[in-house]
């Protein structure tokens, strides 16, 4: 008797570790064929260009097909904090995305050098092979493809000679420390020595020393010059103030630094750089492998000038010029 009731309290026992184990492993197989698409977006700081480029990204990738029904996107900034960028990155590897979106150089640096099997797709990176993130444009390799950000060096000078014609000397405010601001200097310096122009550099490593690098600057040079540069751009508020008090035209790289009171760029369109970056991420992850999908390179659209600054300065737009551009005001 005592025999039989063991036998069955076994039996049963058995009965309902094999029913939970079935039911745990359809669990398992019914989330997995449930589960939502999961994309990362990492910025390492925010501002009015990266917010666009993010805004670009979702709104084109959710036009697309990927719904909020299907699709999670996680945003993350690490609000100027290089750590908090390695942080981040390092949490999209262990959540396993199926993707990561990384705008500007830095960040993509941060996510690629993860070395994980997550695609990434970048979104305006100055320079992408000599950033590191990938060695052919072609052919990407590295896990990483994405859009790249010609920063027209020459047109921007150009511009500066119709609108403020007979600069000498210009100031070259950036940040040493973002590989793609050093570029852009770069350029700028070899296109100012094929002209026999002067230069004056005001280096910085993070946005307390941008007030004392322009005002550094007053007195010696006629314009500056600033790439598209994460630590300038949080500072552009104080050089906006030096250089409109001192009549001193400061040219740039991207609207967003425009509509932060810098007075006229020849740039592209920030948003449309994210959406035609989110193209290529739906392109991944409908199968596609990350080498077979191109990085290209989005050519400037247009020429930007901040109306308040332009008063601020005196200067006159050439009707040759204005017919053309795009009048902004600051940013409120």
């Amino acid at each position: 008797m005592r025999l039989g009731k063991m036998f069955k309290k076994a039996a049963c026992m058995m009965l309902a570790a094999v029913m939970a184990t079935g039911m745990a492993a359809c669990g398992s197989s019914s989330e997995k064929s449930s589960g939502k698409i999961k994309v990362g977006v990492i910025q390492l700081i925010e501002n009015g260009a990266f917010n666009d480029m993010k805004d670009g990204f979702i709104e084109e990738l959710r036009a697309k097909g990927y719904t909020e029904d299907k699709c999670d996107i996680v945003v993350k900034s690490a609000q100027g904090d290089t750590a908090t960028l390695n942080t981040i990155c390092q949490e999209m590897v262990d959540s396993r995305m199926d993707l990561v979106a990384t705008i500007a150089t830095p960040a993509t640096q941060a996510m690629v050098n993860m070395d994980s099997d997550i695609p990434v797709v970048f979104i305006s990176v100055s320079a992408p092979v000599a950033a590191g993130v990938t060695s052919n444009m072609e052919k990407p390799d590295k896990n990483a493809t994405g859009t790249s950000n010609a920063i027209p060096v020459s047109d921007i000078f150009n511009l500066s000679d119709s609108l403020t014609p007979g600069n000498k000397t210009y100031g070259l405010i950036y940040n040493t420390g973002e590989v793609n601001s050093v570029n852009t200097v770069k350029d700028a310096k070899s296109y100012l020595d094929g002209k026999g122009l002067k230069y004056v550099e005001a280096v910085v490593t993070n946005s307390s020393e941008i007030q004392q690098a322009a005002e550094s600057l007053v007195g010696s040079v006629d314009a500056i010059f600033v790439p598209n540069d994460s630590v300038v751009q949080s500072g552009m508020a104080q050089i906006t103030e030096i250089t409109r008090k001192n009549k001193i035209p400061v040219y740039a790289c991207s609207a967003t630094t425009v509509q932060s009171g810098a007075f006229a760029t020849v740039a592209m369109n920030d948003k449309q750089i994210g959406s035609q970056s989110a193209d290529m991420a739906v392109e991944i992850l409908g199968g596609r492998k990350v080498a077979d999908v191109p990085s290209v390179v989005v050519p400037a659209s247009g020429t930007v000038i901040n109306q308040n600054t332009m008063e601020a300065l005196g200067v006159t737009i050439p009707d040759s010029v204005k017919s053309t551009a795009q009048l902004i005001t600051d940013a409120k």
